[in-house]
């Protein structure tokens, strides 16, 4: 399963054609589980149930991507993703959902603890720190190094999920935005 949303890859589980045909009439996952010998439903003791936004195949069509809507941590122990352990250095990919749950918690954080918090405590200021970051990474990018435009790029990344947070949006609203044009 792969979070829908982030990408992020949540757990690796065993499906037979039953446990597919229930997840596909439900539209909630359904596994079978080879130890116990049964179909269960992700969620159905522990109540973090994924909802299915859509099966992806491979190419032998032996294999099945589930990309869901999480509603809580898809590990038994409770971590989010089942995959929190080993080389733990993050990549790319995991830069903005992180930064967005980051932004999220600390919202109604002391505001002289933390530089984030003092930004959603003044909507007015985010949307200047936008304007501001979108300018230095305009100037960088004309007569800077490409070490300067990736550092001003970050700041704009970084204010404008703040923006998005203090708004109850998040980046996957304006990604929304861009995957409707893409198809029109």
């Amino acid at each position: 399963m792969q979070d829908a949303v982030t990408g992020e890859v949540l757990t690796l589980a065993y499906v037979n054609e039953e446990a597919l045909e229930r997840t596909r009439e439900t539209g909630e996952m359904h596994f079978w589980s080879r130890s116990r010998q049964e179909l269960w439903r992700k969620g159905e003791t522990s109540g973090n149930a994924m909802r299915v936004r859509a099966l992806r195949y491979d190419c032998d069509e032996d294999a099945v991507l589930a990309l869901v809507d999480p509603t809580g941590p898809a590990c038994h122990t409770g971590e989010r993703t089942c995959f929190y352990r080993g080389a733990m250095e993050p990549v790319e990919a995991e830069a903005l959902p992180a930064l967005e749950r980051t932004i999220g918690e600390r919202r109604g954080a002391d505001a002289t603890q933390s530089y984030t918090a003092e930004l959603l405590a003044e909507p007015p200021r985010i949307g200047e720190k936008v304007r501001e970051e979108a300018e230095e990474v305009t100037r960088a990018a004309a007569d800077e190094s490409d070490e300067r435009v990736r550092e001003e790029a970050a700041d704009v990344l970084y204010h404008l999920a703040v923006l998005l947070v203090s708004r109850d949006l998040g980046l996957t609203d304006a990604l929304k935005v861009l995957n409707a044009r893409r198809r029109a």
